[in-house]
């Protein structure tokens, strides 16, 4: 079976990145990187677009706010009740209510977004993964044919990976 990957393990931030620019340099798109902390550093590279989950949390809230009003007075006028000669559908109490459900679809949603996004639940161990990427050693994994990953396997050593490894 031939690979359809390379990984290579860095122990030093520096050298992850440099070899990431070159990758990046050399048209390399299919990339993937582990590593035990957020670095801005390497989102910096990877040019990283922003989450889309901030779409889901707006979605949800607005959805919230209309659902809880709508909720508020269709039980008004199911139920009509003049309590102190006021109308039956008066707005200033259904605020609390807005704003509760606002909150609640809001959270709901963005937990929701969240777990899409990330494609979570992951079943299988990505490929390249090595649990060391969780503890103190940072990850690049380069996808391609074979001629791309004899390139990719000559940038990453000279990067000074220190292991270079097929997936």
């Amino acid at each position: 079976m031939s690979a359809t990957g390379v990984v290579g393990v860095f122990g030093y931030l520096d050298d992850a990145v440099r070899a990431l620019t070159e990758l990046k340099g050399r048209g390399y798109t299919q990339l993937t990187v582990y590593s035990p902390v957020p670095r801005h550093e390497l989102d910096a590279v990877l040019a990283k677009k922003e989450s889309p989950v901030r779409l889901f949390t707006l979605v949800g809230g607005l959805t919230g706010v209309s659902f809880g009003f709508f909720y508020a007075i269709a039980t008004s006028l199911d139920w009509p009740l003049v309590t102190g000669g006021k109308p039956i559908v008066s707005l200033p109490p259904y605020i609390v209510i807005g704003f509760e459900t606002t909150i609640l679809l809001g959270a709901l949603v963005t937990v929701a977004g969240m777990f899409l996004n990330a494609r979570l639940p992951k079943l299988g161990r990505s490929p390249g993964y090595d649990p060391r990427f969780s503890s103190d050693k940072i990850g690049i994994v380069a996808f391609g044919g074979p001629s791309q990953l004899e390139g990719a396997r000559e940038v990453l050593r000279d990067a000074g990976a220190e292991e270079v490894r097929d997936v």
